[in-house]
């Protein structure tokens, strides 16, 4: 379990160690970017918008000048992207120990992406999926105990799935699709260790949440639709109850690196609610533990994805 304030000055020596964080340009994926660097580890910042992964990069780098940080492009929400960026992340690396899959849109009005999945299932939950299962034969070539860190969120608990609409053709409702996504985030990392541990592999599938931290995702859907009322009330609501982006990584950095994460574990703050604090392992709601609803929603995703992770995952013991 974790020390009752355990911080990001906790986090073991990554020195050899190289990972990938998704959406690392702002807010959680960006702390742990810095968390990670700053114990030697190099990171890949998979960004979509390089004009912003760049200027992340280059704050990090001013305060951390030996930092080992490289920005690769990435659009979660488009497949072609998602697999340009594993060839190319290949051709430069023959190791992976670390993938945060991190990035993530929150409560948006409905918009479909390239393939034309709706956009925060097809953002947080497929295209996380495909990009684990194309990384996947690196990481089960790495040496040590490699990880997959799906972020995921206690929104999940208002999730559920429509296999007959999981696109919302009709019913749409901005926050409800966000619960789906999140509850799919917990499926997805649940089925992948079962299925790692069914192969006998050596990989290490975990989750977290981040409480209520203030990052800009309370304030895009906002934007996005115009309502300025809106997102001054998501940021004083922000600036009053959220904790900072520093504290909501946490969870993430202490499933990423602490040396008693087990298998299947889920992170998130240690306070009341689970909205703010210190990291420690929590709970996930029954219906994100449930098999079966796990199993169908990885057959869809393979089906929708086209990536299939049993090829992967037979032979690369």
């Amino acid at each position: 379990m974790p020390a009752p304030k355990w911080t990001a000055n906790d986090v073991p020596d990554q020195t050899g160690k190289v990972a990938i964080v998704t959406g690392a340009n702002s807010g959680l994926g960006f702390e742990t970017t810095r968390g990670l660097a700053r114990k030697n580890a190099t990171v890949i910042m998979a960004c979509r918008d390089l004009k912003k992964g760049q200027a992340a990069l280059e704050k990090i780098k001013k305060e951390l000048p030996n930092a080992n940080v490289e920005l690769m492009q990435l659009d979660l929400a488009d497949l072609d992207s998602i697999r340009h960026f594993t060839e190319d992340f290949k051709q430069r690396y023959s190791r992976l120990d670390l993938l945060v899959n991190n990035a993530g849109i929150m409560a948006i009005p409905y918009r479909q992406t390239k393939q034309g999945f709706e956009m925060q299932f097809g953002t947080n939950h497929l295209g996380h999926f495909a990009l684990t299962g194309l990384l996947l034969p690196v990481m089960l070539e790495t040496p040590g105990q490699p990880r997959v860190v799906t972020t995921s969120s206690g929104l999940h608990m208002i999730g559920d799935l429509n296999f007959a609409d999981l696109n919302w053709s009709k019913g749409y409702t901005p926050q409800k699709a966000y619960g789906r996504s999140k509850l799919s985030n917990l499926l997805f990392t649940y089925e992948l260790q079962r299925r790692l541990d069914a192969q006998g592999d050596k990989i290490l599938s975990v989750a977290s949440h981040p409480g209520y931290a203030a990052t800009n995702l309370q304030t895009a859907g906002a934007i996005m639709e115009g309502k300025k009322f809106r997102e001054r009330m998501s940021l004083l609501m922000n600036s009053i109850f959220a904790q900072s982006a520093e504290m909501g990584a946490l969870p993430t950095l202490y499933a990423s690196t602490a040396p008693d994460v087990k298998s299947g574990q889920y992170f998130g703050p240690s306070g009341l609610l689970e909205m703010r604090g210190y990291p420690k392992a929590v709970d996930s709601n029954k219906k994100s533990n449930d098999p079966e609803l796990a199993a169908k929603l990885w057959a869809v995703s393979e089906e929708l994805t086209g990536v299939n992770f049993s090829k992967s995952l037979v032979g690369q013991r």
